[in-house]
């Protein structure tokens, strides 16, 4: 069964365009955004203890507060026979979310540890799509930027536990940085 219709099918450059007189009007906003960002990202790189313990602060309470969902979740879906499931599951991410907050210091080293192991993980699994794709162009780049995440994960993991009260207040540093940048250059942009 096919269903029609006489409503044009919109396309990307539509979408953005309907939006795009609305996005200019407000360029100020985009470039008073990326400038807090960029502010945050350099007092989180002037200070990577107080950017980590930020970091473990945001998962610690973000995971407490999808525990108490998935707990509610498990009220509303009872009939299900998963009941127990989504209520043990909601436990651990609150108490995961819980200890966390208490303890950031051992929580910055458990998720800079999961943090090397990961970007090692994803660099092997890049450099065998990389290895697997030599034959066309741009393999090169995609071997060079997994051979990165592979040196950074193993940087990480050798240096750890020691490196666990810096790096994710550097990633996030880093991400403030980059990220407030591109949002200013739109604003900008958009002032044009």
């Amino acid at each position: 069964m096919t269903f029609q219709t006489n409503a044009p099918v919109p396309t990307p450059g539509s979408i953005l365009g309907g939006h795009l007189t609305q996005m200019k009007a407000k360029w100020g906003w985009f470039v008073a955004l990326g400038i807090v960002l960029i502010v945050a990202g350099f007092i989180a790189m002037g200070n990577l203890v107080l950017g980590t313990v930020f970091s473990v602060f945001y998962v610690g309470f973000t995971m407490a507060v999808a525990g108490v969902a998935q707990i509610f979740h498990a009220f509303q879906v009872k009939g299900w026979g998963a009941f127990l499931f989504w209520v043990l599951s909601g436990l651990v991410y609150m108490a995961a979310g819980v200890i966390a907050i208490n303890n950031p210091v051992m929580a910055a080293g458990v998720l800079t540890l999961v943090l090397g192991v990961s970007l090692v993980i994803a660099g092997a699994f890049r450099l065998i799509a990389a290895i697997q794709a030599r034959p066309h162009e741009g393999w090169g780049w995609l071997a060079f930027s997994s051979v990165i995440t592979l040196v950074l994960g193993i940087e990480i993991m050798l240096q750890w536990p020691v490196n666990s009260v810096w790096v994710l207040g550097l990633f996030l540093g880093i991400d403030l940085l980059f990220t407030g940048m591109a949002v200013l250059m739109l604003g900008l942009r958009l002032k044009k």
